[in-house]
This record gives C-alpha cells, structure tokens and sequence, in this order.
C-alpha cells in the first residue's frame, strides 16, 4: 500500500465539507506531498518452500532492527513493513531496499525467508500473482480477483462530500458489513488516523524498484487531483461498471496484454495506458523531482515484461513450483551486492 498526504505524519488534516456539488477549497498553496510505502511479506520455510505462520517470532526478530515499522498482518503467515513518510523519491527508494534487507536477515534468522507476490493501471503495473493452490490461473494478479471478494473492496464509488463518506462507513459499521474502519478495503481510501491518502490497488509488488515506481506514480497522481480540485475542475465520473471491467483486464493481463480505457470504454495497450498517464502526470512528477527516477524504473519493467510472466518463466524451466518460490525469493530482498533484478 502507498500512501500520500500533505501534512507531515501527526498533524492535524484540515477539515473541508463543501457539500454536495460543491468543490472542496483551501487557500494554502500546495507544497510537495510527503510520501510513503507498507508492504506485505509472505513466510516461507527455504526447504519445502511452503509458508509458516511465524509472523510473531520474525516480528519480534526484526524489531530492534526496525522498530515499529515492522509489525504483523491478517494472517500468521504475513509480516508488514512500513517506510516513514518522505519527500524524495530517492530516500524512500534507500528506506524500501534498506527494510527489506532487514527483515528478510530477521527473517533468515528464524530459519525462513520472505517473498512479496500477493487503479487498474497500478494493478497492471504491479501484477505479480499469477498461482493459486499450486494452480496456474491465467491471470496476473489472482490476488486481485480474491481480494475483490471483501464487501469493501475494487474501485470506490463518487463521494460527494466528505459527509456523503462519513454516512457510507457508518452504514458499514451500523449492519456489520465491516468491523471496524480498517475492513474498508477500497482501492483508495482516506486515512483514518492521518491526513493521507492510501492507495491499495496494487498487488504485492516483486521487487524494491517497482514499489518505488508505484510510489512515485501515486504522489504524482495525487498531487495532479489536488492541483484540479483547487482549481475548480469536476472530476471526471466514469461507470462503476466501466471501472470494474477495467480492473478485471488489469489483473488478468497486467502490462504485456490489452486494457480498458475508463475515459473511452475501449481496449488499447496497458503499456500505451501507462504512458499516457506519465504524459498527464508530467508536471507533478517535475514539481516532485521524481520524472527521471520514475520513467527509467516504467521503462525498465517495460523491457523485463510483466512480473506475472517472469514467475511463469521460473515454472516452465522445470515444471517445479519451488522454482517460483526461489524466484520470488531472490526478487524480494535482493542483497545489497547484487545487481538490481
């Protein structure tokens, strides 16, 4: 997950309810966004390479190293990391490579080691779950399919206001549809606890350079709505159905097959899309001092193909699923020797 925001963690958000038809305002200018990365690391035993619900141990193990920004997940099989907020591209890309070179030592010191494979173009770009239950799927992401089966869950329906939200999650929380405010598992959704923006599109992505690529496109994106929104644009209002049909393609086939396109409706390259949304996020990425970090790391996964395909490689070479695991662990936490994946 990434999250972007203007204000420093710990401060206050400022509070602004237009109401409905009406375009949020504030008079402060709009400086760099601050942003940040958690990610989330499957156990795996070297030797059989199945998973281990040893989240607990391997926490503890990490701790001194991390503090609290390592800690654990929906399942006893999950350990999470969290990156502090930043404003250089390059320092969250030393803080992703640096916590994942720390857990998987902690985790290596249980005897275990982690692997990370878990908008539609976020998804598209990050797809990197193509097996289930030992099973070929056909798509990219098959974690996107299966998350899509939460009742909170895929694109975030058009919020009027701030109040329109409010009254959507008491409903939720009233009827039991989710438990608390972190059951809310939209795509996008506000903090509930800091003045950012989560994005939770992408799948668990394969190696430190495409999580920071991600993050590099989500401040971007970010920062591109905040400046339309202060400038008294609408947002543009495609179909839910559109949206979902979108979505659907983008984990089926991530960046090497087609897209749908939520402006058009009609199918163009996944690759073509995301460089249209560079082109549109162009100035952001300027503003932020992120253009040339973000178009070598895209044009960098554009020449290696999806990382879908990559975990297929390592299955065809020998018809062995171990193959894939130790694929996924050389990917994950490369050490700081080797050449970038």
């Amino acid at each position: 997950m990434t999250h972007a925001g203007h204000t420093p963690a710990g401060a206050p958000a400022p509070a602004s309810d237009p109401g409905p038809g009406r375009t949020p305002h504030t008079a402060a200018p709009l400086g760099p966004l601050t942003v940040g990365v958690e990610e989330e690391f499957l156990l795996v035993d070297p030797v059989t390479r199945e998973l281990r619900a040893e989240a607990e141990k391997v926490v503890a193990e990490a701790a001194p190293d991390l503090g609290d920004r390592v800690g654990p997940e929906l399942t006893r099989y999950q350990v999470e990391t969290r990156t502090d907020p930043h404003t250089r591209l390059a320092d969250l890309a030393d803080q992703i490579r640096s916590t994942r070179h720390a857990l998987a030592q902690a985790a290596a010191r249980q005897g275990l080691r982690i692997v990370s494979s878990g908008t539609p173009v976020l998804v598209a770009l990050s797809a990197n779950s193509p097996y289930w239950a030992g099973r070929d799927t056909g798509y990219a992401s098959w974690r996107t399919t299966t998350w899509g089966r939460w009742p909170v869950s895929g694109p975030p329906p058009y919020f009027e206001s701030s109040s329109h939200f409010e009254d959507l999650v008491a409903g939720f929380l009233a009827t039991g549809t989710v438990l608390d405010r972190g059951g809310l598992y939209w795509d996008i959704r506000p903090s509930h606890h800091l003045p950012t923006l989560e994005f939770r599109a992408a799948d668990a992505t394969a190696t430190p350079d495409d999580t920071v690529l991600l993050a590099g496109i989500v401040r971007a994106l970010t920062a591109t709505a905040l400046t339309a929104v202060r400038a008294g644009e609408r947002p543009p209002r495609p179909s839910p159905e559109l949206l979902r049909a979108a979505c659907w393609h983008a984990a089926r086939d991530g960046i090497t097959g087609l897209a749908v396109d939520p402006d058009t409706g009609r199918l163009t390259p996944a690759a073509a899309q995301v460089d249209r949304l560079l082109a549109r996020l162009r100035p952001a990425l300027h503003d932020h001092g992120d253009s040339a970090l973000v178009h070598t790391l895209w044009s960098r996964l554009r020449t290696e193909g999806s990382r879908a395909e990559a975990q297929r490689a390592a299955h065809h070479r020998r018809g062995h699923l171990t193959d894939v695991v130790d694929h996924l662990i050389a990917t994950t936490a490369p050490r700081p020797s080797d050449p970038r994946p």
